[in-house]
């Protein structure tokens, strides 16, 4: 090998050794940024949880009056209009914790875009190495 050859060679190896120190930062940007963006998924799911709970909370408390007006009146309007108010609001809250519960499982918040691309820089310098 002649001198120009192990210069290339240098030149090569330290251009590689750049080139994955630039793509490990990029892919750790993307990671955080990602993880960013599964936090604030999180975030929503949980207000929307809380939400859920104190729609329910109401609705019980609605419930057990419209319990209360009906049996003492047994039937009369008023017991009745709380207890189809009742019945709506636990739905919404019923609606509103199952999707909060969807937004936080694990599955909505695995960083995916980051490991495939972690899978496609592996594989190219792979490529590369042969």
């Amino acid at each position: 090998m002649t001198t120009q050859d192990n210069q290339s060679l240098g030149t090569l190896v330290a251009d590689l050794a750049q080139q994955v120190s630039t793509l490990v930062q990029t892919e750790a940007r993307l990671l955080r940024a990602e993880l960013s963006e599964s936090v604030s998924k999180a975030g929503a799911g949980a207000v929307e949880v809380l939400g859920g709970a104190v729609c329910l909370l109401a609705a019980l408390i609605v419930l057990l009056q419209a319990l209360v007006i009906a049996l003492t009146r047994l039937g009369l309007g008023a017991g009745w209009s709380s207890l189809v108010v009742g019945v709506i609001v636990a739905v919404l809250g019923v609606i509103l914790l199952r999707n909060g519960m969807a937004s936080m499982s694990p599955s909505a918040l695995a960083p995916d875009r980051t490991q495939e691309q972690l899978r496609r820089d592996a594989n190219a310098i792979k490529e590369q190495a042969r």
